[in-house]
């Protein structure tokens, strides 16, 4: 008898006798429809909630919507509902790519709350100024540029004292859509998404680490996307895969963020990996005919979700990947 069909017989065996090794959460399909995939799925499953009771988000994007709208989740629906922002009030919060879209409703909500927005990007305005206060606002600094990173790191410090939250929020997405079929790949612009979103973060993190700008027991947040879930390129992108440069960067990103986690626990910073949901930015207004089919929100939104998450990242959920949606799990 080969492993698989011994591992089979093991898993049906306590079945037989009326009682299951499996987590109630997890369903085994029926021995006809059962593939190779499903079944090793499955085991996966059934070892994460047997490990910690983790729940994994819908990878279906339409189908976790409807989900929740049937289930009536107003986690999902109204982020208003749970969120408090208040933890934040008077912490240092530096925000990179805080300059609009997302990031600057990120800094919007922080004042808002009565925290400290410091924000890098690579270039300012009024608006920006008069928000935050124009000593807060590093300009200049593209998270791909190592010297303009390490120069901010250090001024940040050296001007107004430690950093208890990092929210990366800096990010690029190629708009036209790549191919091997359609003869579309651009590898330079990969390269860029991957420079710009994978070692982005990377660099900033490592910076103010250097710097010694962190205070003790800062949080490291880095806002990745769905996008970067190898398992999910199956059902987001099945039978057509594309946008190359995207996906590669997502995911280079979580696995330079779950190594992070793992260097810097011993300095006891946490660092976590936000999918911050579908939102309705200047970034993904390419799909812009899906916002509604797939629950896409506005950013000031999708903000008070990311905050709702910064604020419960601890060491516990250190080097994991989580869908600001509905708080739950992304599998990689």
């Amino acid at each position: 008898m080969n492993h698989f069909g011994l591992l089979s017989l093991l898993l049906a065996a306590p079945a037989a006798l009326g009682f299951s090794i499996l987590s109630p959460v997890v369903t085994m399909k029926t021995a006809v429809t059962t593939s190779t995939s499903t079944f090793t799925t499955s085991l996966g499953a059934a070892a994460a909630a047997a490990d910690g009771d983790d729940e994994y988000s819908i990878a279906d994007q339409v189908a976790r919507f409807e989900n929740a709208k049937a289930t009536n989740d107003e986690r999902y629906l109204d982020i208003s509902s749970v969120y408090n922002g208040g933890d934040l009030s008077g912490k240092r919060v530096l925000v990179t790519g805080g300059n609009r879209g997302l990031g600057l409703e990120i800094a919007k909500e922080l004042v808002a709350i009565g925290a400290t927005a410091i924000v890098l990007c690579r270039s300012s305005s009024p608006e920006l100024e008069a928000l935050v206060g124009q000593w807060n606002v590093y300009s200049g600094v593209d998270v791909a540029d190592d010297e303009a990173v390490k120069k901010a790191a250090k001024a940040v410090k050296n001007d107004g004292g430690e950093i208890d939250v990092v929210i990366n929020n800096a990010g690029y997405f190629y708009e036209p859509y790549e191919s091997i079929l359609e003869d579309s790949l651009n590898f330079d612009e990969e390269l860029k998404q991957i420079n710009i979103c994978a070692l982005g973060p990377l660099r900033v993190n490592a910076a103010l680490v250097q710097a010694k700008a962190l205070a003790k027991d800062a949080k490291l947040i880095i806002i990745t996307s769905q996008a970067g879930s190898c398992e999910w390129r199956t059902t987001q992108n099945k039978d057509k895969g594309g946008d190359y440069g995207h996906h590669m960067s997502r995911a280079a990103c979580n696995m330079a963020g779950v190594l992070q986690a793992e260097e810097l626990r011993s300095k006891g910073y946490c660092v976590v990996l936000l999918h911050p949901g579908f939102n309705r930015t200047e970034m993904t207004a390419k799909y812009k005919d899906i916002w509604d089919k797939e629950g896409a929100v506005e950013p000031k939104e999708g903000a008070k979700r990311v905050l709702h998450e910064t604020i419960k990242a601890n060491m516990e959920s250190t080097g994991k990947f989580i869908n600001c949606e509905d708080g739950k799990l992304i599998p990689w």
